[in-house]
């Protein structure tokens, strides 16, 4: 088949180059425009554009894809199937009519659990043992259209949202590649979602990342993960925002919530239930570090209460 992917973040470019490798002709990529990077704001492509011309593949750069002049740049192109994996950018209907076969969408979750823009941050949070990836035609509706194909993938103890999409990232490439066959030999059909087990996965906002000490050791480790390395969970030390890395419950005696104990070594603080080890600290305006070495920067002392002051904006 002709196919134009569409995609942006570094996320998506597994599927890109699966596809690439594949037995389908890659005419064209279609990812968001430039936008402002590092301490410049200069204007960068996105990852997905980056290896596209790497590849020697046409790009699209679209403001919006109802945009007549890329929905005729689109058809030009002839696409059988659209694969998409995080374009960024919802699809109008004139978009979705334009190619035979649909827009092929493959999202991070076992659908109908968790539709939406977090589905690996929610999974996460909410203490999911197994998530997966899932390829579907893409209709109006938020992630509603009808399956294709599931993959599965255990979640491990340690992971946080950045190390789990790599996973499904890359187990997902060969799931949409395996779609796309399925489709131009006619031996897979799409099946409705069913209409029990819906979730939904907003993204998570740095207001949403706030740490609440009073809550449960288990809870607390499960946000912190769910927000590693995006937008990171956070607290605050004497008015300013620090963000809190990966943090382990541990077996000590208790610790009133968000008081820390600090000693040699090591970094506590309290919950509502057990302390929690804490892991790396990024301070406002200084680069990441182990929480024993920030500790002694700030001589820090035990008994210090953490997310008592509102932050610096």
């Amino acid at each position: 088949m002709r196919v134009v992917f569409a995609g942006t973040p570094e996320v998506a470019v597994p599927a890109l180059d699966a596809i690439a490798e594949s037995r389908h002709e890659l005419v064209g990529v279609v990812t968001r425009p430039d936008a402002p990077s590092g301490r410049g704001r200069k204007l960068v492509a996105s990852p997905v554009a980056q290896r596209a011309e790497e590849l020697g593949v046409p790009v699209l750069k679209p403001e919006h894809p109802r945009d007549p002049d890329f929905q005729q740049e689109l058809a030009a192109l002839r696409p059988d199937a659209c694969p998409v994996v995080a374009y960024g950018a919802l699809l109008p209907q004139s978009a979705l009519d334009l190619v035979p076969h649909g827009w092929i969408n493959l999202h991070f979750s076992v659908l109908p659990s968790w539709r939406g823009a977090a589905p690996v941050q929610h999974s996460l949070w909410a203490g999911d043992e197994v998530t997966g990836a899932t390829t579907f035609r893409i209709v109006k509706a938020l992630d509603a259209g009808p399956v294709f194909g599931v993959m599965t993938e255990r979640v491990r103890p340690t992971d946080t949202a950045g190390d789990l999409l790599a996973r499904l990232a890359e187990g997902g490439a060969g799931l949409l590649v395996q779609t796309l066959d399925g489709i131009e030999d006619g031996t897979l059909e799409a099946r409705e979602q069913q209409a029990e087990g819906v979730s939904f996965a907003p993204k998570i906002l740095v207001e949403d990342a706030r740490i609440d000490w009073n809550c449960p050791a288990v809870a607390i480790d499960r946000q912190v993960r769910a927000c590693d390395p995006a937008p990171g969970a956070w607290s605050i030390f004497e008015g300013e925002r620090i963000k809190i890395g990966p943090l382990r419950p541990v077996d000590r005696e208790s610790l009133a919530p968000g008081v820390l104990e600090v000693t040699k070594n090591a970094v506590f603080i309290g919950t509502a239930t057990t302390p929690v080890e804490l892991g790396q600290v990024k301070a406002f305006g200084k680069k990441q570090m182990s929480a024993a070495d920030w500790a002694r920067g700030v001589r820090l002392e035990s008994g210090v209460r953490l997310g008592e002051q509102d932050a610096r904006s």
